[in-house]
């Protein structure tokens, strides 16, 4: 009764073992490249509702995006000055329309304040207007263009008796940190692709371990 009721696991080979691993290397590669497809789909619908100036859409597109991030593992090779990186999570990305929006808004304000100004190098933000203005038209720059903003920048920042007024300008306009995101994902997730690969993971230590096993074993019949 006793050998009746025991319960006999079968042993499993090191090369039976193999053959489970590699086609299951390749569905996790699947699984894995398919939640970094859909990351990038979801990180393009924020980047597109940014384009189209759209900040409900930006905040819906931003909320899809991070709560996939955040439950799914997402493996993503990013350009870090030039070096490529792995990394988990979307790395870094930029709202450009949004903050170019921002800072349009801040330099309006600033031209408000400055408009009445009685330095004595005159209206200092409409000497800045007429300079970037003429360089906007002969390069194509449309108001919003970052290269305009640049140059408003730099011009006011040209005039020394405006110290005050610059520092008043550098500090209206916004971060660019409040415009860049950068989600990080788990490097494991309870999900399809997470357990599977966790089982392969299992399964390669247990080669590792009986490989060792038998070279440790092959390496003391040699001594003995």
């Amino acid at each position: 009764m006793k050998k009746r009721g025991r319960i006999k696991i079968p042993k499993i080979k090191t090369w039976q073992l193999l053959v489970i691993l590699v086609p299951l290397l390749f569905v996790d590669a699947t699984l894995l490249r398919l939640d970094h497809i859909r990351m990038t789909e979801l990180r393009d619908a924020v980047l597109t509702a940014d384009a189209n100036e759209d900040d409900e859409a930006i905040k819906q597109s931003l909320e899809e995006l991070k709560k996939f991030v955040f439950s799914n593992m997402v493996i993503n090779v990013v350009d870090d000055n030039g070096e490529k990186k792995i990394t988990f999570g979307t790395g870094p990305f930029y709202l450009e329309h949004q903050y170019i929006r921002a800072a349009n808004a801040a330099l309006k304000e600033a031209e408000k304040q400055i408009a009445s100004d009685s330095n004595p190098n005159g209206n200092i933000y409409g000497l800045a207007s007429e300079t970037c203005r003429a360089q906007a038209i002969s390069n194509g720059w449309t108001w919003d263009n970052p290269n305009y903003i640049n140059c408003m920048v730099s011009e006011i920042q040209k005039y020394p008796a405006a110290d005050e007024i610059q520092d008043k300008i550098i500090a209206s306009l916004p971060s660019t940190e409040l415009y860049r995101h950068n989600y990080a994902s788990p490097i494991w997730a309870p999900t399809l692709a997470g357990f599977l690969a966790l089982i392969t993971v299992i399964i390669i230590v247990v080669i590792f371990i009986r490989f060792f096993i038998w070279l440790f074993l092959r390496l003391s019949l040699l001594f003995m």
